[in-house]
C-alpha cells in the first residue's frame, strides 16, 4: 500500500502494520535474536438468485449434500500476505510458485475467492472471526486491535480441547487480540516493528520455527490447529537468489518473494507430509489480501477496494478431498465456520459464514452471492464497501457514490456502469441497503480521529446504522 503519512506514527500506539513502502531492502534477522444453532448466512438474509454450479462447462447433476467425514481432522492453515489470485494454478504465465502449484493438482481449488477487505488487520480478523469488519468490536486505528468481546476461531477450538498454535513474521500480531485462544502464538526471532513496510526476509525463519512448534507434542500429539502467516511477497519488494530473476519492475521483485516464500512452504509441507499427523490433516492455503500494480493507478493494498486488492487465491487439500475446480463465488466469512466443521466442532452461533466442507467431499456448490467486502472507517482508511453478484461488482465509496462493473466483460473494473445500465445499479443498491440494514454495525472505539471526520467514541456494543442508499 502508499506509504503512511508521519501520523500513523502514533505516539504510544506500540503496533506494527503489514503495510507500504518501496525503497530500501528488507533485512533477514537473526535466528538467535458448542451451539448447533448459527445465524443465517447474507444468503439467507437477503436472498440468491438461482444460479447454476459453474464448477464445470456441462450441467451439474442434482447431488444431495455430502456429509463431512465423521473423523475429526487437524486442520493447517497458511495465509500469504499480498499473495494475488493470478498465480500459476491460475493461469499467470511465470512459474512463481512451483511447490504450491503441485498442492493445487492435488486440491480442490477456489478460482473466485474474496477476501473481508483489502488490508490485514481487517481481513484477518474477519477470518478469524467469521464476521464482517464493521460488525467487530474494534479500535478506530488503522493497525486496529480487537478486544475479548470478539469471539475468534482459536477460542472455539480450544474450548473444545483442540490445540491451537499460531506463529508469524511481523509484529503487528503481537498485543492486538488476534491471539485470542491460542495456546502457543510466537514470532520469528530479530524481527522490529515499522510502522511503514515490512523490513525483514522471514520465510526461513517461519519454517523453521513452524518445524520447531509442530514437532511439540503439546502442539500436535492430540487433534490440532495450526496457523502460519507468512509476510515476504508484503512490500517491500526484494529479488532473492534462489529465485530466477523475472527483472527488476515491481511485479519482478514480486515474484521472486512468492518464489522464496513458496520454496520455504514446499519445506514446510515436506517435513509435515513425514509426520504421522499428516494423514489427517487438511492443508489450507489463501491470502489476506492481493496486491495492486498500477491497476487503476494505485499501488499495493488498503484505502481502496479494487478486485486486485480482494480476490485471493483459495486451495484445500485433505483425505477425501478429491481435486477439482470451483468457480463459484466464495468469501473468506465462511472461512472459521469451515475449519469448524472439518475438525468435528458444532457451528458457532457468533459466526456469521456457512461451512463449505460439504461441497468439498463431493456435494454440488451453492450459489452464496451477494459477496461482501469492506473498508471500515478508520484512522486513514475513508469508508469502501464493495458488492458482488452474479457478473456485476458494485463499489459504494462514503455511502453517495456507486461505481458498477460487469467482471465477465471487465475483469479490470475500467468500465463504470452506473449511468449506463441504471436498473441494474437499482437493483444492486438494493442488494446492498437490504444487506446492510440487517448487519449488526459496531462503531469503533479509541477515541480515534477518524478519516472522514469525528471521533471513534462509539459504545462497546453493537449499533444497527442502515445505511444511506
Amino acid at each position: 500500500m502508499p506509504r503512511l503519512p508521519s501520523s500513523a506514527r502514533f505516539a504510544g500506539f506500540a503496533l506494527a502494520t503489514l503495510t507500504v513502502a518501496l525503497g530500501c531492502d528488507k533485512k533477514q534477522p537473526s535466528p538467535s535474536a458448542a451451539n448447533s444453532s448459527t445465524p443465517p448466512s447474507l444468503t439467507a438474509v437477503i436472498g440468491a438468485p438461482a444460479v447454476s454450479s459453474a464448477v464445470s462447462a456441462a450441467p451439474a447433476p442434482v447431488v444431495t449434500a455430502a456429509p463431512v467425514p465423521t473423523t475429526p481432522r487437524n486442520v493447517l492453515l497458511l495465509t500469504i500476505d499480498s499473495l494475488r489470485a493470478d498465480m500459476p494454478w491460475a493461469g499467470y504465465p511465470r512459474a512463481i510458485a512451483p511447490n504450491l502449484t503441485k498442492l493445487a493438482e492435488e486440491s480442490v481449488v477456489y478460482t473466485n475467492e474474496f477476501a473481508l477487505s483489502s488490508y490485514t488487520a481487517k481481513s484477518v480478523a474477519g477470518f478469524l472471526s467469521s464476521r464482517y469488519p464493521s460488525t467487530l468490536y474494534r479500535s478506530g486505528y488503522f493497525f486496529a486491535n480487537y478486544p475479548k468481546a470478539d469471539t475468534f476461531l482459536a477460542e472455539v477450538l480450544s474450548d473444545h480441547g483442540i490445540a491451537t498454535t499460531g506463529w508469524h513474521g511481523h509484529l503487528y500480531f503481537r498485543g492486538v487480540g488476534l491471539d485470542q485462544g491460542f495456546k502457543d502464538w510466537e514470532f520469528v526471532p530479530g524481527i522490529r516493528f515499522d510502522p511503514e513496510t515490512d523490513n525483514h526476509i522471514t520465510s526461513q525463519l517461519m519454517t523453521e520455527l513452524g518445524i520447531k512448534l509442530l514437532s511439540k507434542p503439546q502442539n500436535t500429539g492430540k487433534q490440532f490447529f495450526a496457523w502460519a502467516h507468512y509476510m515476504d511477497p508484503h512490500d517491500q519488494y526484494n529479488k532473492h537468489p534462489e529465485s530466477p530473476d523475472f527483472g527488476n519492475k515491481n511485479r519482478d521483485r514480486y515474484d521472486s518473494e512468492v518464489f522464496y516464500t513458496d520454496l520455504w512452504l514446499g519445506k514446510l509441507l515436506d517435513f509435515a507430509r513425514s509426520q504421522p499427523w499428516w494423514k489427517d490433516t487438511v492443508v489450507i492455503v489463501s491470502a489476506d489480501h492481493g496486491e495492486a500494480f498500477g491497476e487503476h493507478g494505485f499501488y499495493k493494498h488498503a484505502f481502496e477496494l479494487w478486485n486486485v486488492l480482494t480476490h485471493v487465491p483459495l486451495m484445500v487439500y485433505g483425505p477425501g478431498i478429491t481435486p477439482k475446480r470451483i468457480d463459484e463465488h466464495r468469501s473468506h466469512i465462511d472461512l472459521a465456520p469451515t475449519i469448524l466443521d472439518l475438525m468435528g466442532v458444532p457451528p458457532e452461533k457468533e459466526f456469521m459464514g456457512k461451512s463449505f466442507a460439504p461441497e468439498l467431499f463431493g456435494a454440488t456448490p451453492d450459489n452464496r452471492d451477494p459477496i461482501l467486502m469492506e473498508l471500515t472507517e478508520d484512522s486513514h482508511n475513508p469508508p469502501r464497501r464493495a458488492v458482488l453478484s452474479g457478473d456485476y461488482r458494485m463499489i459504494v465509496i462514503k455511502e453517495h457514490k456507486f461505481q458498477l462493473y460487469n467482471l465477465a466483460n471487465d475483469p479490470g473494473e475500467e468500465t463504470d456502469l452506473a449511468e449506463k445500465e441504471p436498473e441494474k445499479l437499482a437493483e444492486m443498491k438494493k442488494i446492498y441497503t437490504d444487506l446492510y440494514a440487517k448487519l449488526p454495525l459496531v462503531e469503533p472505539y479509541g477515541g480515534v480521529d477518524l478519516k472522514e471526520g469525528g471521533t471513534a467514541n462509539g459504545p462497546m456494543g453493537p449499533k444497527v446504522v442502515p445505511p444511506t442508499p
